[in-house]
């Protein structure tokens, strides 16, 4: 298992961060993978509009995980409408 930093951007909605928030841990759980570190970050400016939004509510997560487990977990956070952008990065 290898250690990932995984940062989430949900809507800034409270109703569709809470659920993009639930889908994701719901993910993690069924991928296996063990939430070391979980900041709410809260709703911040964007860079630039993603998907009409222009804020977003911003989840940090401390995460391990095996490598193909992150493959399968990037498939369905692309095809989920639930976040407007994430990033998984190796520690």
């Amino acid at each position: 298992m290898r250690n990932y930093e995984f940062t989430a951007i949900f809507y800034s909605d409270e109703e569709k961060a809470t659920n993009g928030a639930q889908y994701v841990l719901k993910k993690f759980e069924e991928a296996g993978v063990q939430i070391d570190t979980q900041e709410d970050m809260g709703i911040r400016q964007l860079a630039y509009i993603i998907k009409k939004e222009d804020k977003g509510h911003y989840w940090y997560y401390e995460i391990q995980a095996d490598p193909d487990k992150i493959n399968t977990l990037t498939a369905d956070f692309l095809l989920s409408g639930n976040l407007l952008k994430f990033l998984f990065v190796v520690k």
